[in-house]
């Protein structure tokens, strides 16, 4: 009886535990059927595509910029060191070669844990293959739900990837703060070497980072990193991935992490901003995330002299202006005995840190104050001296046609604690042969200028420089800054009256003359105060005499000269409708007059400015190349009424603007403007390829000069950022010539001396410069001038001499306007 009663039971109990099976297992498929729905594909698993940042580079392939929020360099597994696979195994999942996506022994010991701190969720046996479910698909949430997707997506995984592409998704996803995503990233960003060239204590302490990776990262917290490494290190050893050796030499190992920044090859933050808008306006959002590499159509070496030479002009011009003042001032400690140099430097670290440093200018304070020299201090360099010569200029600033007096002493400028800027200007060797820094007692300057360069025949900019510092301003004057261009406009105005018959050779009256506009009258004048009677236009335009400039527009017409100069890529709707734009009162940008000045470089084309060369994925392989209006020639030629049809697809290479004949002859008048006129500086860089014209407005409020030759043309800009005055002599060619001659010196090496061959239809005429009539055998100081073919003068100077000798000129022909 009693075994039928024990048979009896057992076959309840093998019911029973075959029913609670059974609910268990309909249990778990609700479950799994409930949670299935919610995962993601096997064919989306396969596409994980990594967040990579945008990359900007220079023409020739020099680093700009970064941008995106995630900072990662993708590295295939194949090419990750075996000892940092092991390094991250040993920590993280030591059996993830045998397991199948869960380690239910971890699993088991985390809801044992569970049960003790009574459902503190802190331990979750994860696997690697289960941190990329939840790294790749799943929110950061700490819940059972998300805990049992993460299960279930870990075995999809396993089953759709091998264990190879596993660890390439988990190496390239992971988080190791300061924004470095993978192991690649983070190589760079804690010891700026790739991978492969780390040691063992290096990808141990790296192997330590994910855990907690914005608080116990080396930077954030170096000791409780090193406290990880070492465990790490020791797991190695354990599982016989190092020897006892390499393990009690690798504990040993300092913390050598630091925190490192994407080193740029090339500074050229406005260059970058302008590839960053481009690529953002093309890809919207993806442009920060799919490892787009953007190549620009700047040379790092022109880009370098370009940026150099608008911030020395820049410097240059405040000096001659006096100096207002210090940055600010900390109060020092008396050096004793008692008192270590350590600790005065480290009054002085702190208070430097309130200063910035732009455009290469470092925040000193200054220690010590000799009779003709200063001893100053900062973290960066230690300290140094500044020599009365590098001192002397700073008079006091009154305004900006008024310095103070010659300072004789170096405390009639600064005091012991001063807070001042100081920069580089060179270098000399002390006594014992050793190579010391020159410094120069500075000032962040308050007025701003822009340089641009273009390749004339395709539209690329060869150089951009926006402002003296895009982190003290990130205004972009080359694109954004719409100035009155001055007499740099008058070419344009004089390239309608050839378009109307005038010639270099025509007379015009340089004597004052009244407008009535209203109730008011406008009393033009020449920048001299002077007036020189009848004026060949070459003279004029050399001399830049605003008479005549205005007398000519005014035979003209406004309407015809404003049709004709819109063909430059000029905005109809900034060029005001009257006389004044003779002088340059319309609203342009230094890109626009350069793009202007391209078509006399060009012989008449008028080209489309670009930025973006090429645009390449993160393999290398090229998604697009800018397909620029060159100038072609021997192409079909188009004429255009205004820069805005540029825009229209008939275009495939760059449309005539002008006669060949106009942008040939309006070069040898700018020519002269560099020969014997206004930026006759210029001729220091030996060149006779070079033509161009300066520019100054009203009140010197802005100052210009745009340069060229056949194969470069630079435009460049000075002035104040709110107009005002620049000073009285500050004109286009004192303020703004010596920056594009700085550049130019620079840029011109790459370019042999080359003019535009003269075109068909201009012949050369010998001309008396008095009249503008054809010289005889008679005509004193006769000169050869250039004219369209049928433009030349129909009548001769004739001369004959009076009682007493002298000259007389009968001028038959054309009359003063």
């Amino acid at each position: 009886m009693i075994r039928t009663y024990f048979y009896t039971m057992l076959r309840v109990t093998l019911l029973m535990t075959l029913l609670l099976g059974l609910f268990a297992a309909t249990g778990v498929a609700v479950v799994v059927g409930y949670f299935l729905p919610q995962l993601p594909s096997i064919e989306h698993i396969k596409s994980i595509d990594f967040q990579i940042p945008l990359r900007v580079y220079s023409h020739d392939g020099k680093y700009m910029a970064e941008f995106g929020t995630q900072r990662r360099i993708p590295i295939e597994v194949h090419k990750i060191p075996p000892m940092m696979i092991h390094a991250m195994l040993a920590t993280e999942d030591n059996k993830f070669f045998e397991h199948s996506g869960v380690n239910f022994k971890s699993l088991v010991r985390a809801a044992v844990h569970l049960v003790k701190t009574r459902g503190e969720i802190r331990q979750g046996g994860s696997t690697i293959t289960m941190q990329v479910a939840k790294n790749l698909f799943l929110t950061p949430e700490r819940s059972f739900d998300r805990k049992f997707k993460e299960i279930l997506l870990a075995l999809r995984i396993e089953q759709t990837l091998t264990k190879d592409e596993i660890l390439e998704l988990y190496f390239n996803k992971i988080y190791f703060g300061q924004r470095a995503y993978g192991i690649q990233a983070a190589s760079y960003t804690y010891y700026s070497r790739p991978l492969k060239e780390l040691e063992v204590a290096e990808y141990a302490m790296l192997a330590g980072i994910p855990k907690f990776p914005s608080s116990s990262n080396p930077i954030a917290d170096p000791t409780r990193a090193m406290e990880r490494r070492n465990y790490i290190l020791r797991r190695m050893n354990e599982l016989g991935y190092i020897d006892k050796t390499t393990y009690e030499t690798s504990v040993q190992q300092p913390n050598t992490a630091k925190l490192y920044k994407a080193e740029t090859e090339l500074n050229a933050p406005h260059v970058a901003e302008m590839a960053r808008q481009y690529m953002e306006e093309l890809y919207g959002d993806a442009a920060y995330t799919k490892g787009f590499n953007v190549y620009t159509t700047v040379r790092s070496s022109l880009q370098n002299s370009a940026q150099r030479a608008l911030r020395r002009n820049l410097l240059n011009y405040d000096e001659r202006h006096g100096y207002r003042g210090v940055s600010g001032h900390v109060e020092l400690p008396e050096a004793t005995e008692e008192l270590a140099a350590e600790e005065i430097t480290k009054v002085a670290d702190k208070a430097l840190k309130d200063y910035p440093n732009y455009g290469g200018l470092l925040a000193s304070v200054v220690m010590k104050v000799n009779k003709q020299s200063i001893v100053v201090y900062n973290k960066k360099v230690g300290e140094f001296t500044i020599n009365w010569k590098n001192l002397r200029w700073a008079r006091r600033y009154v305004h900006d046609n008024r310095r103070g007096g010659l300072p004789k002493t170096a405390s009639a400028i600064v005091k012991r604690g001063d807070v001042i800027m100081a920069r580089q200007v060179g270098s000399v060797k002390n006594e014992a042969g050793e190579k010391v820094a020159v410094w120069r007692l500075s000032e962040v300057p308050q007025v701003e200028g822009a340089l641009v360069s273009l390749d004339p025949n395709t539209g690329a900019i060869l150089s951009l420089a926006g402002g003296f510092d895009f982190y003290q301003s990130k205004f972009n004057r080359v694109t954004q800054a719409f100035r009155q261009p001055g007499s740099n406009f008058k070419p344009f105005i004089y390239s309608a009256a050839l378009e109307h018959g005038f010639t270099p050779a025509s007379m015009i009256n340089d004597a004052p003359v009244v407008f009535r506009a209203g109730n008011k009258l406008w009393k033009p004048k020449n920048f001299t105060h002077r007036f020189y009677g009848p004026t060949n236009l070459r003279t004029a335009l050399t001399f830049s005499r605003n008479l005549v400039s205005i007398r000519l527009l005014n035979n003209i017409g406004v309407t015809p000269a404003i049709e004709h100069v819109v063909k430059f890529g000029f905005e109809r709707d900034r060029i005001p409708k009257n006389l004044t734009i003779s002088l340059g009162t319309g609203d342009v940008t230094p890109l626009e007059l350069a793009r202007g000045y391209a078509a006399f470089a060009n012989g008449g084309y008028l080209i489309k400015p670009y930025i973006v060369s090429k645009i390449e994925n993160m393999t290398g392989h090229l998604l697009f190349k800018t397909d620029a209006l060159e100038v072609c020639k021997n192409c079909p030629e188009y004429t255009i009424q205004s820069g805005a049809d540029l825009d229209q697809p008939q275009y495939s290479h760059a449309p005539r603007v002008i006669d060949d004949r106009n942008a040939w002859t309006l070069t040898s008048m700018m020519k002269d403007v560099i020969k014997r006129g206004t930026a006759v500086r210029a001729m220091k860089l030996k060149r006779s390829d070079l033509a161009g014209k300066t520019g100054t407005t009203n009140d010197q409020r802005d100052a210009w000069f745009s340069g060229f030759n056949a194969n470069i043309v630079t435009t460049a800009w000075i002035g104040f950022d709110r107009p005002r005055s620049l000073g009285k002599k500050e004109t286009g060619s004192r303020a703004a010539l010596p920056m594009w001659i700085d550049y130019m010196r620079q840029a011109l090496q790459s370019y042999k001396v080359r003019s535009l061959a003269m075109p068909q239809g201009i012949v050369s005429a010998k001309i008396d410069p008095a009249t503008g009539f054809l010289a005889t055998s008679q005509t004193p100081n006769a000169k050869f001038e250039y004219f369209y073919k049928e433009n030349v003068p129909k009548r001769y100077a004739i001369y004959k001499p009076t009682d007493d000798s002298s000259e007389h000129a009968l001028t038959l022909g054309e009359p003063l306007f």
